[in-house]
């Protein structure tokens, strides 16, 4: 077994350098930065149809009001990507211009957004046709955005711009500089979209939907979710976050697919598409990636050893909210052979489990989109509809799931009970002892604090601390206990959390920023721009930052030791 995970670990810094594709990472920080409408659309939807479930009707006037601000945010959702896509790739691509050139995001933006409506929209009697303004137009969106910033960067680095005098100002002088990228972007996707009207007689949005359907189709089946989910779970395992690399790739059917589920849904139809952005976050990842959500129960009902009862009780809580670093770098369960195969395993058995309920059973699939971080079973309950079978499915997983990973979870307590039984401290100091050692203890504490204290009254000002990891769950828990220190130990420290993808832009309002451990391989790539701005950046590795999270004391230390560095 360690030497197959050696074998696999040796491709590490491939899969490194595939999650830090600016392409990729433009998809992944698009949906990203378009997730507020993502979640702002499952309110009103989730409000218009689960009372139905429960047999409530709304009044004819207050259903359709949900529905239409439902469908003005998520029905847009493919025209607000091409935006926020553009405007990431833009980002991006300016890290590696040459000095004083560079791609502005928002004309950028503006220009992705026009051609997108040029390869999606059909023009008919009285107006034009909305169907591929949503997510079933989400690939054209991508395809407009890389077009138009690649377009853009051409044109940016060839000086192909209107040059005005000196005396103009900036920003009527960056207007005119954009005049020639923005008409070459969107003459470009004029000629895309004149040969596929015209050969194919469809719009490119229609067409290209069509041409990558088979694809789709194949990665519904079992064999197809099973790689999905397997290889996220594989690339997590070895290191390198794999939702990263894996997610991209079918961003743009698990949200469209989530569309069509409820269109099937509200015609009286079943909700058929297994391949939905639910499926990851509530099935495949059930309790984060892993689908480690029955372990820390496991190690609370069964571990003998200290350190598996620690871990457990530290991370039931997180893993509860999908939030699964405490668990993963705390067992630990990356690159620990023991784990390899429930780690690898337990997502493809979850995923097709949810397609046999969906295919034989007749349970619907996933209709709503629900924030990540809702606890799994809750987020398959609701997000299928509350059906019955859904609550029979939910109590399946964790049963499945509990038998996959006990054997393994305790032949791993076994080896750790025996290395803590070697060694064992004598027995505890007589009862009249421990009074003075409380006493000891409490001085300790108090020297701890004064050090703190007369360390950070080095600092000329207070320092401002950024948190970042992949999507803002681990990072507030450090974040959360640097608060928690600079107030008890009266330290002039502040610190944010935010995902990997959103920080660009807040860079310069930070002093530090430390990059949890799933996130640590984007080290080199923002590392220009910290420098840039003078942001010490520090790399945090596994059990270091989980120690980090469940210490505020070591946590303001860490900060005090890397300021005065």
């Amino acid at each position: 077994m360690n030497g197959i995970i050696k074998q696999i670990e040796k491709g590490k810094p491939f899969f490194e350098k595939i999650s830090r594709n600016i392409y990729l990472g433009a998809i992944r920080d698009g949906f990203l930065t378009a997730m507020p409408v993502i979640l702002f659309a499952s309110i009103f939807i989730l409000t218009a149809a689960v009372p139905e479930v429960l047999g409530f009707t709304w009044p004819k006037s207050v259903s359709e009001w949900l529905w239409k601000v439902y469908n003005y945010s998520m029905g847009a959702l493919g025209l607000i990507v091409a935006a926020t896509s553009a405007k990431c790739l833009s980002e991006s691509m300016n890290r590696k211009m040459p000095k004083n050139k560079g791609i502005n995001p928002v004309s950028a933006m503006l220009a992705s957004v026009v051609g997108f409506l040029i390869l999606s929209v059909t023009q008919i009697d009285g107006g034009f046709s909305t169907e591929y303004l949503g997510t079933k137009g989400l690939l054209a969106a991508f395809v407009s955005a890389f077009i138009t910033v690649n377009v853009y960067r051409f044109c940016v680095l060839k000086n192909i711009t209107i040059k005005m005098p000196k005396e103009v100002p900036g920003t009527i002088s960056q207007t005119f500089k954009d005049v020639f990228p923005f008409a070459f972007s969107v003459l470009a996707m004029v000629i895309v979209d004149l040969l596929i009207r015209n050969t194919l007689n469809v719009s490119f949005a229609e067409a290209l939907s069509s041409l990558l359907s088979p694809f789709f189709t194949a990665a519904d089946g079992y064999l197809g979710i099973c790689v999905i989910w397997g290889m996220m779970a594989l690339f997590w395992f070895v290191g390198v976050h794999g939702p990263s690399i894996v997610e991209p790739a079918i961003a743009a059917i698990i949200y469209a697919n989530v569309e069509a589920n409820l269109q099937l849904h509200n015609a009286g139809e079943q909700a058929s598409n297994v391949l939905t952005v639910g499926l990851g976050n509530f099935v495949g990842t059930m309790g984060g990636t892993g689908a480690t959500l029955v372990v820390p129960f496991i190690f609370l009902l069964f571990a003998k050893s200290k350190q598996l009862k620690a871990v457990g009780k530290a991370s039931a809580v997180p893993v509860s909210f999908a939030v699964n670093e405490p668990l993963l770098f705390a067992a630990p369960i990356i690159l620990n052979p023991y784990f390899f195969i429930p780690f690898v395993v337990t997502p493809m058995v979850n995923v097709c489990l949810f397609k046999f309920f969906v295919d034989v059973i007749g349970m619907n699939s996933f209709m709503y989109v629900l924030p990540w971080a809702t606890p799994a079973p809750a987020g398959l309950i609701l997000g299928t509809g509350m059906g019955l079978s859904a609550f029979v499915l939910t109590a399946v997983l964790i049963i499945v799931d509990f038998l996959i990973y006990l054997p393994f979870c305790k032949a791993y307590d076994k080896v750790l009970a025996a290395k803590e039984a070697q060694h064992t401290e004598p027995e505890t100091a007589p009862q009249t002892l421990q009074p003075a050692m409380a006493g000891a203890s409490e001085d300790a504490s108090s020297i701890i604090s004064t050090n703190l204290q007369e360390s950070s009254s080095a600092l000329e000002h207070s320092t401002n601390v950024l948190v970042l990891c992949a999507g803002a769950g681990t990072s507030a828990m450090l974040a959360n206990a640097l608060t928690e220190g600079a107030e008890e130990y009266n330290v002039p420290i502040t610190a944010s959390a935010g995902a990997y993808g959103s920080h660009y832009d807040i860079m310069k309002d930070f002093d530090m920023i430390i990059l949890a451990p799933q996130v640590g391989s984007y080290y080199d790539d923002i590392k220009e721009d910290a420098d840039r701005l003078q942001v010490k950046l520090i790399a945090t590795k596994g059990a270091e930052y989980i120690s980090l999270t469940r210490n505020s004391q070591k946590a303001i230390q860490f900060i005090l030791e890397h300021t005065s560095k």
